[in-house]
C-alpha cells in the first residue's frame, strides 16, 4: 500500500492536470458507476486524505478512490500514448482537452456527494500532510491502546493518516525500538510523531524516498527492504518478519542491535 507522500504526489499531479477544466470524456469502468457521465462538469480540486483520493466536481459530487496495493493513476497529455497497463485494467478515465487521467487497477472507486465525504474518510486520524494535522490528537489516539505493538499502531490510519510499511519500519529504527514494542513503552512518543510528520513533509515532492539523508542508491533507507544487509549504523545484519493479524501480516524490518525491545 502506498505511503501518504506517494498519494499526495498522485493528488498533486491529478489536481494540476484536471482542476479548473471541464471534462470532455468520462468513463468509469466499474458496474455501479457504468452509467455515470461526468462530461460537461469541471473538476474543482483533487486532494489526498491520508491514503484516499478525493476528486471534487463543480456540481457537488466527489469521486473517491483508493489505490491500496495495486492501483495507480497516470496522467497523459492529449495525444500521448497511455502507459500504465493493459486496457482491461483501466477502471476510470477523466479527460479534458489537454490531459487524460487514467486509473488502473483501482480497487476502490465510488461517487458520493462532497458533503458526505466524512462517510469514507471521517474515521481517519490527523493527516500527516493535511491542513488538519494535529500532533496532540495523533498522540491521544496512539495512547488509547498502550499495550498495542508500535508497528501496528502506526499503520492504523485511525490513529494518524499517511504512514505505510516503509515509514513504519524507518520510524521504529529512528526511535531505537523494535516494531513490537508496546506504544506505552516508547521512550519519547511525541518526538516520534513529530519525526513522522517531518519525514513525509520532506519527501512529498521527492522522486525517491529518503530517511537517511544519503541520496546514493541503496543508502536512502535505514532498514526497509534491507533484510540480511548490514545496518548502515552498526553493521549488524538487518532482520525481517511478518507483523499483524493472521492473514494481514506486513513484512517489517529492524536492526537487532540498534533497536531495543521485543521481537517475534
Amino acid at each position: 500500500m502506498p505511503e501518504g507522500d506517494s498519494v499526495w504526489q498522485t493528488a498533486h499531479r491529478l489536481h494540476t492536470a484536471l482542476a479548473g477544466r471541464v471534462l470532455v470524456r468520462s468513463d468509469l469502468r466499474v458496474p455501479k458507476l457504468a452509467t455515470v457521465d461526468l462530461r460537461g462538469h469541471a473538476v474543482e480540486s483533487v486532494r489526498s486524505r491520508g491514503k484516499h483520493l478525493l476528486t471534487r466536481f463543480d456540481h457537488g459530487w466527489t469521486l473517491h478512490s483508493h489505490l491500496r496495493m495495486q492501483g495507480s493513476w497516470k496522467v497523459f497529455e492529449t495525444g500521448q500514448g497511455w502507459r500504465g497497463g493493459p486496457i482491461h485494467q483501466i477502471r476510470a478515465i477523466l479527460a479534458n482537452e489537454a490531459y487524460a487521467a487514467v486509473g488502473y487497477r483501482l480497487p476502490v472507486l465510488e461517487l458520493l456527494r462532497t458533503a458526505d465525504e466524512a462517510r469514507v474518510v471521517g474515521h481517519l486520524g490527523p493527516d500527516l500532510l493535511g491542513e488538519d494535522w494535529d500532533p496532540d490528537e495523533a498522540l491521544r489516539r496512539l495512547r488509547r491502546a498502550p499495550d498495542r505493538a508500535l508497528g501496528e499502531a502506526l499503520l492504523d490510519q485511525a490513529n494518524l493518516a499517511g504512514i505505510g510499511n516503509v515509514y513504519k519500519s524507518e520510524l521504529c529504527f529512528l526511535t531505537g525500538v523494535t516494531p513490537w514494542t508496546p506504544v506505552g513503552a516508547v521512550p519519547d512518543l511525541p518526538r516520534l510523531v513529530g519525526q513522522a510528520q517531518r519525514l513525509l513533509e520532506f519527501n512529498r515532492r521527492k522522486p525517491v524516498r529518503i530517511t537517511t539523508g544519503d541520496t546514493r542508491p541503496g543508502r536512502t533507507l535505514w532498514v526497509y527492504g534491507r533484510d540480511r544487509h548490514p545496518c548502515a549504523s552498526c553493521g549488524t545484519l538487518i532482520r525481517s518478519a511478518g507483523q499483524g493479524r493472521p492473514g494481514e501480516e506486513r513484512i517489517t524490518y529492524w536492526c537487532p542491535s540498534c533497536q531495543a525491545g521485543p521481537t517475534p
